[in-house]
């Protein structure tokens, strides 16, 4: 059972005042409405109804947190998460790009995703959700521009893969690595930026990105931080 099953409404935000002030990794989810964004974290989390996914593409402007840990697996939901005891957070940012939101919701979009995705010292990663059948946006690329340098990972999934054949899910892979390999610091070395194919109908490339998504998040390596407390008050003593 993946942790990322233990996921559970934390908060939503809509000013970068009201982020919550915890201090474990979280990993953002961005990406153009309609491009299965919220049936991703959805799948991922084995979940229907975790990530809201609104009727009207483009109508959630708001930063929705989810916690992992916390809470036993199978609490009811009213039972209080202990904030003390969460490891990770999963950010859902709002989608972009849907051409009837209004000008000021855009706006207000760009001031809060680009001030949080740019500074929020507690981001690990981000997941850029892109639809494989369509190539990178500009606003995909100006999310990439946004993210480049802080110099954290970017994980890009590419959903509705069982929409293309074989050659073309292939080809639509390549482009994308290319794309973000051209992606390089002052020293012109390549960020740390991935790509994979996936498809919450077929449920490919489901083990690949829960995987990504718990190292990216530091939650496979318990052991490793347990030992290092317990030398720690070893030390002490």
């Amino acid at each position: 059972m993946s942790q990322l099953w233990q996921a559970r409404f934390f908060t939503t935000v809509n000013h970068l005042r009201d982020l919550p002030n915890t201090q474990v990794p979280e990993i953002a989810f961005a990406g153009r409405s309609n491009a299965g964004k919220s049936t991703a974290i959805n799948i991922l989390c084995n979940q229907k109804k975790l990530a809201f996914a609104s009727k009207t593409p483009g109508r959630t402007q708001h930063i929705n947190y989810f916690s992992i840990g916390g809470a036993h697996v199978g609490q009811h939901r009213k039972d209080e998460t202990k904030v003390d005891e969460i490891r990770a957070l999963l950010v859902d940012l709002p989608g972009y790009g849907y051409a009837e939101v209004s000008g000021t919701a855009k706006l207000h979009w760009q001031e809060l995703l680009g001030d949080y995705v740019q500074h929020r010292e507690q981001l690990a990663a981000l997941i850029l959700i892109v639809d494989c059948r369509r190539p990178f946006t500009d606003l995909d690329i100006q999310m990439l521009n946004w993210f480049a340098p802080t110099g954290k990972p970017i994980h890009c999934i590419l959903t509705k893969a069982d929409k293309l054949n074989r050659n073309d899910s292939t080809n639509a892979l390549r482009q994308a690595q290319t794309l973000l390999s051209s992606y390089v610091d002052e020293a012109g070395k390549p960020f740390p930026f991935t790509a994979q194919l996936f498809s919450a109908l077929k449920r490919t490339g489901l083990e690949e990105a829960n995987d990504k998504i718990i190292e990216l998040l530091g939650l496979n390596r318990p052991a490793q931080v347990d030992s290092e407390a317990v030398e720690t008050e070893r030390d002490k003593g």
